[in-house]
């Protein structure tokens, strides 16, 4: 039943990040994810990476109330937000945006995929007309566009 938790849990992930990044991160704490965007800071680090503290608090929080007698529900809970957490890092972070210089050629048209749709998003530099607010999804175009030419 556990893992059950822990698959629905990441599974969900992806909902609650579309909903996150486009009403939150696109809206009202634009302030840090703007440089994510338009690379004004000039450092290793972006204001947008304060989100990964913002995400990991309540997945800890979780985590260590779900485990101070028996390990219940709200462990597994936390188990799948962080491990959601860690796909979106080494996919987002290291596939996608390269900031180590790991997996830089694929010819998967799965993550082809990804890796165009978060172009997409990236050609907006302002917090509105964005599109492609996912990140282990993104719209079907984009699949196809990769799955045909693997299978041609």
């Amino acid at each position: 039943m556990n893992i059950l938790i822990v698959l629905a849990v990441f599974v969900a992930m992806e909902g609650a990040t579309w909903l996150i990044h486009k009403y939150v991160m696109h809206g009202f704490l634009w302030v840090l994810h703007r440089d994510h965007h338009d690379h004004s800071n000039e450092g290793p680090m972006e204001k947008n990476d304060y989100f990964f503290v913002i995400f990991a608090l309540p997945a800890i929080a979780l985590m260590y109330l779900g485990s101070i007698r028996e390990f219940n529900y709200l462990f597994y809970i936390g188990l799948g937000i962080t491990l959601y957490g860690i796909a979106y890092f080494l996919v987002h972070d290291i596939f996608i945006h390269q900031r180590m210089k790991l997996f830089t050629r694929t010819n998967n048209p799965y993550f082809q995929a990804i890796r165009r749709g978060h172009k997409q998003h990236h050609k907006h530099l302002v917090k509105e007309n964005g599109e492609c607010f996912g990140f282990l999804y993104v719209p079907m175009k984009y699949f196809k566009m990769y799955f045909k030419r693997k299978n041609a």
